[in-house]
This record gives structure tokens, sequence and C-alpha cells, in this order.
């Protein structure tokens, strides 16, 4: 039994140190799941500029901010959570892009917003993407029972209820193309003629495909399309040193934290440190897999999640150190820290998890980007603090370290 713990603490730290190695250099030239492999913001790294204008159109305001809203949602689909994106001039968006080497590559990805038509056979338009209010992916069911089929359902605001209604009457049994730009991307037929404003696309559609279907024409409801007037890149907004001094500032505390644990709490301290130098290695790998941006306020939410993982570690030994006053044994006193820190964790940990969850949905670019990394540092704080510490602990026990004075400094009473 005793061989079997050693085994185990030499085996978490051997882990500890591979995740921290595997973190920091990476797999491959490309650095893959490690610290190279982050993308890093306009204020760290900096990024690509784009300036889109108005073809042909003189937008209201109205309008451009539908199309700043567009541009945002196309920018948060491809995980550029960080991007800024603003109106300059009356009819030119600007978009600065994080971590992007290749000025041709971001315009690739992001593309331009393409012009959304419905054009009969012959061609002629007869509504464009301002007559369209909202397109939804719907799973509707079988009239006869047997099963159901994803579709797209349209609907309209009201000065293009009517022109759909004429266009319908105008083409029963026929087609009516949708095209985005010069690209069609649907042909339904026309089967009966619609007045109420909705509209029903079948197909052949899976989830994936309608879902990408509603959201193209949706993306395409703007009375104007966005060509690209500019592309430029853009140095870091913080300077060239913004990074590597962050880092070192984090390296510092993490640090000092590290060494403050071993002093109070000595060998559960020591646990704690090897949990929280796991902590660390399974974030970096998390943001470096999900391709997320760090930016200062990312780093803002890794740090605040170290911090409270400090603090679990800090009631839990808490805990213990009151169970070892009353006399308890070091096993006893590991399994009742727990189990009576535990409530007060999760709910601590709960709550700001429901607090970045809103941050999330609601903020936008550095807004999510803190949301982001905050929550995957609760998760992986919460398992490692729970989980990790306590399973090294208990192993450092059945490997006969079980002095209290080795663990933990004991309260006498009076």
């Amino acid at each position: 039994m005793k061989g079997r713990s050693t085994f185990f603490v030499i085996l978490t730290v051997v882990v500890a140190a591979g995740l921290s190695l595997l973190a920091y250099f990476g797999i491959g030239a490309g650095q893959t799941l490690g610290v190279g492999s982050i993308r890093q913001g306009l204020d760290l790294k900096g990024g690509v500029s784009i300036v889109y204008r108005a073809k042909d159109y003189s937008p209201n305001q109205t309008e451009m901010n539908a199309g700043i809203s567009l541009i945002r949602r196309r920018l948060d689909s491809k995980n550029y959570t960080e991007a800024e994106v603003g109106q300059q001039g009356s009819d030119q968006i600007r978009v600065d892009i994080p971590g992007v080497d290749n000025a041709e590559q971001a315009v690739t990805e992001l593309g331009a917003t393409a012009l959304l038509t419905f054009k009969d056979e012959d061609g002629n338009t007869l509504l464009t993407g301002s007559d369209v209010a909202d397109a939804k992916r719907q799973f509707t069911s079988s009239n006869q029972g047997g099963g159901g089929q994803y579709v797209v359902s349209l609907s309209f605001k009201p000065e293009g209820v009517k022109k759909f209604a004429d266009a319908t009457q105008a083409n029963i049994n026929k087609s009516i193309s949708i095209f985005l730009d010069n690209e069609m991307i649907s042909s339904p037929r026309v089967n009966a003629v619609i007045t109420e404003g909705n509209a029903i696309i079948e197909g052949n559609f899976d989830a994936l495909s309608s879902e990408t279907l509603a959201r193209t024409i949706r993306e395409g409801s703007l009375p104007f399309a966005l060509e690209v007037l500019s592309v430029n890149n853009v140095g870091a907004k913080l300077g060239a040193n913004a990074l590597s001094l962050g880092v070192i500032a984090g390296a510092i505390g993490t640090a000092l934290v590290l060494l403050f644990m071993l002093v109070i709490y000595r060998i559960a301290g020591l646990a704690a440190d090897i949990a929280l130098i796991i902590y660390v290695g399974i974030v970096l790998i998390l943001l470096s897999l999900f391709k997320i941006t760090l930016t200062l306020p990312g780093i803002a939410g890794i740090i605040l999640s170290i911090g409270m993982a400090v603090d679990a570690n800090v009631i839990i030994f808490e805990r213990m150190r009151e169970e070892i006053s009353a006399g308890r044994t070091i096993r006893a006193s590991v399994e009742a820290g727990f189990k009576r820190a535990f409530p007060a964790i999760l709910d601590s940990n709960v709550t700001t998890l429901i607090a970045a969850a809103v941050l999330y949905w609601l903020g936008t670019g550095p807004i999510k980007g803190f949301a982001q990394t905050l929550s995957i540092g609760i998760v992986v704080s919460m398992f490692t603090a729970l989980t990790v510490t306590r399973f090294i602990i208990k192993n450092m026990e059945g490997a006969g370290i079980n002095s209290p004075k080795f663990f933990l400094s004991v309260k006498k009473e009076a």
C-alpha cells in the first residue's frame, strides 16, 4: 500500500512536469497545444485592420448599425471574439482582427458582406435582403407520422410582405431563386400564394445545412453590399514588450503564491502547489486547443481563476486544521476537510460561472475574452482543487507522511 501511494505521488509529479513541458513547447513546428500557438489580441501582438465601404449605396445610421452587427456576428462565429468593429465616416466600417499575420488571409476568412436577392426564372429581382426580417432553422413533424424534416423559415418586414405575396402569385409552380451576390444558394419552388409574410424553404436539409442556409440569408439581409476599401497590418497597441512583461508579472505572482502555500500549509501546501502547476498547464493547453484569443483582459481572467483555486485550497486546509486540532487522524481530517469545504467552494464557483456566462452572452470583444478565460479557469480550478489536491494528499498520507506537524501547523486548544 505504501509503495503504491508513493508511486502515485511520483506519477502526479511527472504528469505536472509533462503538462508544463507540453504547454510551454507544444507539439511540432507549429507548437500545437503550446503557448506558441495561442492567438494573441491586438493589445499584445497586433493583427489586421480592414476597412469596408457600402458599395454604390448611401446607408443611413440604422443600416450602418445593422452592418456592424452582421460583421460582429461573423467574427464571433469564427472565434475572433477580441476583434474590434466600429463605424468610420458615414459609410465605412473598420474591423481590427487580432492574431492574424496575413492580411489577405483575414479578408478571405471574414469575407465581404454579400447582397441578398430573390429572383424569378427570368432573372428579375423580386425582393432584396432589406425585405427579410429573419431566417431560422426549424424541424417540422410529418403529417403522416413518418418523422420530420429540417426546413428554413423566412419572415418578412411589413414592406416585404406585399412584395413576397406578389412574387409568389406571379410565380406559381415556378422557382424563386435566392442569390448571395451572383451565387445561387437556394431555388425553392412556389406551391401557393403566400400573403401572411412567412415562408418555408424545403429541401434535403440536415441540421447543419439548414442552419447554414438560414445564417447565410440573415447575413445577407442588408440593402447594400460591402466592399473592401483597404487592408493593413497593425502593431501591438500596448507595445512589443507588453506580453513578455505580462508573462513575467504572472510568473512572479504565481511563484509567490506557490511559496506562500508551501510555507503556511507545509505538505498540504506542496500538494496544492503541484495541483496548481497542473492547473496552469491544462488551462494553457485548452486556450491553444480551442483557439481562444488571449488579451490582457483574458490574462486577468486566468489570474482571477488562479486566485479562486488557491482560495478553495485555503478553505479546505483550514477545515482540515480544525479536524486535526480536534484530535483526528490525517486521513479522517482530509475526508472531513474536503467534505465540509465542498458546499462553499461549489457555491462560489457556480455563481462566478453564472456571471461569466452573462458576460459572454451580453458582452463583445475583450469582455467575451475575459468571460472565456475566466470560465475555463474556474472549471479547471474546481477539478484541480477538489480532485487533484485530494488525490495527492491522500497518497502522501498513504506513503507515510502522516504526522500533523508535517501537514499543517495545529492550533492548540486553550
